[in-house]
């Protein structure tokens, strides 16, 4: 296979891009002989997920560099050019999110996630991967420290400021001395220091015992015992001025367990890891799982302690932190005690994570059998939603070998305001695929609608129109709204689920994503909708009694609150009536 192609690839450094039949990238890679790994992919046996790569590849292509450096920049811009499938498979790509001390007059604490953290000019103090955590520290503080809590100064004092939790900044002169003071004691705790609040907290507890309000004493014991709890992390000998990650691997079984440890000020103060099936050498794997961790700046360290498999000259010169392989010492331990780490992480994830893969190719491999198709690779599914055919949305997401690519998932807001499921689902199809075929993106090999016949059909009519060959079936619920069974075929017919076999516990799980991600949008477009928004799209209500709605009731709570009687004070008595009716089930979708 490929033996023309592959006795002309030099053994030089580069970067090789996998194409499918359809010629799309679906995979890059880097290596320091393009030959020799060119080759390995096709004059060997695979497994796993190696295996499913190797047998979608149609051709590939190659680019020579001069130096490795060259062909780590050149990595980073090609996945970033074509986003393949399988470089960002089980790639770990979350935003870790920051506290943010804000670098305002009167600050604000706050949790960010920030693509680029080193573009930020105020005090920023993480990455915590463990968010439940962040959170909780921001809570803490700002309960402890009454900073400004509104994102906008308002007129006058608010809920805050009457529990104490503010000093009324927008309404009263603060010494700027005593916001710089409560500034100092949050950056000093954040830093490491704990001292200093938790005396406040036991200063704040022991007086409210005095008083005898022994609850508000034992929140506050709790919030002690919170601190020092989370802070009371493993203390490493390491440079306190320095914020330092350190990298450590594991190989088993051709999956890989990658774990990063976040050393700042001088203590371990979280981790992230991730195990996940290799595709190139365990090299090339952790190479270009660091390449993908560091572009996206979700850690922001001075230094980069890794194994001695990284060119850390290179990734130095890329990334402008200084990554070292130490070889004795104190960083040479905490580099062990990372590879301890990823080892310890396998062996207690590798089962699961075997089991889950094999249930999931399973899946898959019964999906392609009841519905006769060749690949099942690439899902898209659709859902839509309307309130009444009011804010009438549609969410895809998409699966890939059988878990959700996220960073593929996309809403549509539906131009036609009616409660029509054939016309919306006519209008997403279209503009979905129109937009691949015009783009040239991936074409999934299934996609799935939510209904039944009539979505299905209304489906592959544009799927035809645009000249396309893509399978599309539907999952039908019953009455209590779970999945019930799959329809697909030509002619469609229903094709009966086993409630306990993996392909339906995988089309529960996808359909319930989906549903998941449109409500979510549709809520969400609801709640920025302005409210005259909203009464423009009842019908009866035009200009004038739209105005005049307003200044009477100002909010939809008010106009729920209202009876049929007074609504008709604006409104005729029939569309009273249906304005009564909307308003209870907007309710009801809100909560």
């Amino acid at each position: 296979m490929f033996k023309e192609e592959l006795s002309l690839v030099p053994h030089l450094p580069g970067c090789y891009l996998m194409h499918d039949k359809n010629d799309i990238v679906i995979y890059v890679g880097k290596s320091k002989n393009l030959k020799n790994r060119l080759s390995s992919y096709f004059q060997r046996e695979h497994t796993g997920k190696t295996m499913m790569l190797v047998r979608e590849i149609h051709h590939f292509e190659y680019i020579v560099t001069n130096t490795e450096m060259e062909s780590l920049l050149l990595e980073i811009n090609l996945i970033k050019k074509y986003n393949p499938k399988y470089n960002i498979l089980y790639r770990d790509d979350k935003s870790y999110p920051y506290i943010e001390l804000t670098n305002e007059k009167v600050p604000r604490l706050r949790i960010i996630r920030r693509i680029n953290a080193k573009k930020i000019k105020n005090n920023l103090f993480g990455p915590y991967p463990n968010v439940t955590a962040a959170k909780k520290v921001v809570e803490i503080l700002n309960r402890i420290y009454p900073l400004r809590k509104c994102n906008t100064y308002e007129k006058k004092v608010c809920l805050y400021y009457h529990i104490g939790q503010c000093l009324g900044y927008c309404e009263k002169e603060v010494p700027k001395e005593k916001i710089d003071n409560m500034k100092s004691e949050i950056i000093s705790f954040l830093n490491g220091n704990t001292k200093v609040l938790t005396e406040r907290l036991k200063e704040k507890m022991n007086i409210y015992s005095e008083n005898m309000e022994y609850e508000k004493a034992l929140e506050y014991k709790n919030l002690l015992d919170y601190i020092n709890i989370t802070t009371e992390k493993q203390k490493v000998d390491l440079d306190e001025s320095i914020n330092t990650d350190v990298v450590g691997y594991y190989v088993k079984d051709n999956y890989i367990s990658i774990q990063i440890l976040f050393i700042r000020g001088g203590k371990l103060l979280d981790r992230t890891r991730n195990i996940f099936p290799m595709i190139s050498t365990y090299e090339e794997e952790l190479s270009s799982y660091l390449t993908n961790f560091y572009s996206k700046n979700v850690s922001n360290p001075k230094e980069v302690l890794v194994p001695d498999i990284i060119n850390t000259q290179s990734f130095s010169e890329v990334f402008n932190y200084k990554f070292i392989t130490p070889i004795k010492g104190d960083k040479k331990r905490i580099l062990d005690l990372a590879f301890d780490n990823a080892r310890i992480y396998y062996e207690e994830q590798m089962t699961y994570i075997k089991n889950d893969d094999d249930k999931i190719n399973d899946a898959l491999e019964e999906l392609k059998t009841k519905l006769q198709i060749d690949s099942a690779n690439r899902i898209e599914l659709f859902d839509n939603s309307n309130l009444f055919g009011n804010f009438n949305v549609s969410g895809m997401v998409v699966f890939v070998l059988g878990r959700p690519s996220k960073n593929d998932y996309r809403k549509f807001k539906i131009t036609n305001n009616v409660n029509d499921d054939y016309g919306t689902m006519k209008e997403v199809i279209y503009r979905r695929y129109f937009r691949v075929l015009k783009d040239n993106l991936e074409k999934p090999d299934l996609i799935i609608v939510d209904g039944g016949t009539g979505q299905i059909n209304i489906a592959r009519e544009v799927i035809n129109s645009l000249g396309l060959d893509i399978p599309v079936a539907g999952l039908k619920k019953d009455d209590k709204h779970s999945t019930n069974v799959l329809l697909g075929l030509d002619p469609i017919r229903e094709i009966p689920l086993d409630k306990k076999s993996d392909l339906f516990l995988l089309l529960t799980r996808m359909q319930t994503e989906v549903h998941n991600f449109t409500i979510s949008y549709h809520r969400n477009l609801r709640s920025k909708g302005a409210l005259s928004g909203i009464l423009d799209n009842i019908d009866g209500i035009g200009e004038v009694r739209k105005k005049k709605l307003l200044k009477k009731y100002k909010t939809i709570s008010n106009m729920k609150d209202a009876s049929v009687k007074e609504l008709e004070e604006i409104l005729p008595h029939d569309v009273a009536e249906e304005f009564k009716i909307f308003l209870e089930e907007y309710d009801k979708e809100v909560k």
